[in-house]
């Protein structure tokens, strides 16, 4: 699903607080925040606005507190999420004794460093110095892809984008890949559009700021800003856009190293390589080539001198939050004021659970789920799941516009489909990072090139299908589609998605869709490329291709006219497979409630003057409330493939006759939507 993946604590920590006790902060435990009538307002027509009439007295009552960029479901569950953490964490750093190597010991350590701002102040620019030495020395750009290389294999990013994972046409075996890469702002059209013009200006002053901390003259600071935006310029010119990006065929280009290295003699690969430790490895995965292209006649006709100060820069950003306060503080006003409009940063307390949950976070998970994830919550939802399932694969069987060749496959894809619930049934072990509570940049540090060096020993050996792409306390969940699976951690098995103390309606109307949505994605404009092995593969007829795009751009069209801010229109081609995942999710959801409504008719009745399937929208519209800062709206319409709460309340439903039906929603209305124009897929 993937709505809220949590930021890399790595480029967002900062400085606040100092102790590690339980009066680090004063906040009472955050409500849990489940469906509730109340959120509605009764005085908005479901024909008229159904986003507003679900959610209309919730959007009053709840501005945007002043450390977020936003507010809503998603974010209230992980507040509460995070203060459990941090319950967690600090027990976990009183404990001393804790045996070296336990989740305990692990996870109490990184917190207490990650506190210790009297620490941090007096270190100052210390933690990096080495690496600052080390940029000093290139004096060439062969030295300079030798410090990439082992910049990327220590987890530093820079300059392009590299990594292992499942190989897209060879799903059983892990493949080294490389990609574009290597900008600061949130995308290449930050740096392109007209648009944008007010965030460069501020992000020049910004870099400048930057470096005049680091101690650098005000002229030479200034110089060197104009130098960092002047090559990132340059690498967003040739970089693919988002919506280019989406496509898994283009951006699949398995070369041999011979002929990536003939192709770019420039750039050394077998040297690179060598250096990030696969020297013997004999082909690799480039998303977009045309992008190294670039990159090559970048580092010929830039100085060595311009690329040192782009990487002094990256290495000052990415370690922000490890320095000294000012240096943070300045980060913030221009990562977190600027670019998504928060006025205040997040307390330190709760951005060092963040710092743990994405460095450790299956040693910080393992103390999470044995609190908070009983064994009768995994039973109830596998249960859930296996009844989308079923009615998925009815919605299959029985689709009136695809022929037999291809349900056939669809079908067989299908029957091979996975999910995992809660959490790992074996824990990662960290006993290997050194952690220490006077070191919080080095445990960062440590933490990722751990990371880093698990999967590069990991290419050409065969795809571990238990591993977990998120940690278990994050509230989201996702669609595999190498390994033709869903995943849901149990920081999303909570209320509102899924609530024990509610009826059916609620629930399948929140976690029901979920699991529909997360389905559907195998089976989406992406998904649907994939075959049954989790490669990438043309299983489809080419009619039924055609029936399956022409369904498709009517979602694009739909979701090209939704407006989120004056002149600012949905991406209806970027967000085109949440879209489609969404509507899916709702249908076979629906359908899932009204089987079991027949199974128990006695459970067909009002509540709170509502019947079941008015209490199923209600539900699903409920989930995607969210309050927004303009700028964080810019930011998510241009990077997010995922619609703005609102429009993924109303979007779906809109193609929906049963949503119609259930508030007796006529044609000539502002939510109605002509029959010939609804999209119908799944």
């Amino acid at each position: 699903m993937k709505e809220f993946v949590q930021t890399a604590a790595f480029l967002t920590m900062a400085v606040a607080s100092a102790t590690v006790t339980s009066t680090a902060f004063a906040e009472t435990e955050p409500k849990v925040p489940a469906f509730s009538v109340d959120y509605m307002d009764p005085t908005v027509s479901p024909a008229t606005n159904f986003y507003l009439y679900a959610n209309g007295t919730w959007a009053k009552n709840n501005p945007i507190p002043a450390d977020k960029a936003r507010w809503g479901s998603f974010v209230e569950l992980n507040e509460r999420n995070t203060w459990q953490l941090h319950e967690l964490l600090v027990t976990a750093a009183a404990d001393t004794n804790a045996a070296p190597g336990t989740p305990t010991r692990e996870a109490g350590d990184f917190f207490a460093a990650a506190l210790d701002t009297n620490r941090i102040e007096a270190l100052g620019f210390q933690p990096i110095a080495s690496d600052l030495a080390r940029i000093a020395a290139i004096k060439s750009p062969a030295d300079l892809l030798t410090l990439i290389a082992n910049f990327q294999k220590e987890g530093e990013g820079a300059l392009f984008g590299s990594g292992v994972d499942a190989d897209e046409k060879d799903s059983s075996l892990y493949v080294f890949q490389l990609g574009q890469g290597g900008l600061s702002l949130p995308d290449r059209d930050y740096y392109l559009k007209d648009s944008f013009a007010a965030q460069r200006e501020k992000y020049v002053a910004h870099v400048t700021k930057m470096f005049t901390l680091l101690g650098e003259p005000a002229d030479q600071a200034t110089n060197d800003a104009g130098t960092v935006m002047a090559l990132e310029t340059e690498l967003a010119k040739a970089s693919r856009s988002r919506v280019d990006l989406r496509d898994p065929d283009k951006n699949y280009n398995k070369l041999t190293v011979a002929a990536l290295a003939a192709r770019n003699p420039g750039l050394n690969w077998p040297a690179y390589l060598a250096t990030r430790g696969m020297p013997d490895i004999t082909n690799l995965v480039v998303g977009q080539p045309e992008f190294f292209d670039a990159l090559e006649k970048l580092l010929a006709t830039h100085s060595v001198a311009e690329w040192q100060t782009y990487l002094r820069w990256h290495l000052l950003h990415g370690a922000a939050g490890a320095l000294p306060s000012a240096v943070d503080a300045e980060n913030f006003k221009f990562f977190g004021t600027v670019l998504t409009g928060r006025p205040v940063q997040e307390a330190r307390w709760k951005r060092a659970v963040g710092a743990v949950n994405g460095s450790i976070g299956e040693a910080l998970g393992q103390l999470y789920v044995e609190k908070y994830f009983p064994p009768a919550a995994h039973a109830r939802m596998a249960a859930l799941v296996d009844n989308l399932k079923a009615v998925f694969a009815d919605h299959l069987a029985k689709l009136e516009w695809m022929t037999a060749p291809t349900r056939a496959k669809a079908l067989a894809k299908f029957a091979r489909f996975t999910q995992k619930i809660g959490c790992p049934d074996k824990f990662r072990d960290y006993s290997s990072i050194r952690i220490d509570r006077e070191d919080y940049y080095g445990n960062l540090r440590r933490a990722t090139a751990f990371e880093e060096h698990r999967q590069d020993v990991r290419v050409g050996q065969k795809v571990d299908r238990t591993e977990w792409g998120m940690t278990p306390p994050t509230v989201n969940a996702y669609f595999n589609p190498a390994q033709n699976e869903i995943v849901f951690p149990a920081g999303i098995l909570q209320p509102p998605f899924f609530d024990v103390t509610k009826d059916d309606a609620v629930n399948y109307g929140g976690i029901g869709v979920v699991i529909g949505h997360e389905i559907t994605h195998g089976y989406d404009d992406q998904g649907r490329k994939f075959d049954a092995d989790g490669n990438l593969n043309d299983w489809w007829t080419a009619d039924d291709a055609k029936q399956f795009e022409a369904r498709a751009q009517k979602v694009v069209d739909e979701y090209d006219g939704f407006e989120a801010l004056a002149g600012l229109h949905v991406n209806g081609k970027l967000t085109l497979g949440e879209n489609i995942a969404d509507l899916g999710g709702i249908s076979i959801a629906f359908d899932a409630l009204e089987r079991t409504l027949a199974q128990h008719p006695e459970n067909r009745k009002l509540i709170d003057g509502f019947t079941p399937e008015q209490r199923f929208f209600l539900s699903f519209a409920q989930i995607w409330r969210t309050n927004a800062r303009e700028a964080e709206v810019r930011r998510l319409i241009t990077v997010d493939p995922h619609s703005p709460g609102q429009f993924r309340s109303v979007g779906p439903v809109m193609n929906y006759q049963m949503f119609f039906d259930a508030f007796d929603i006529k044609p000539g209305t502002p939510t109605w939507r002509a029959p010939e124009l609804r999209a119908n897929i799944w």
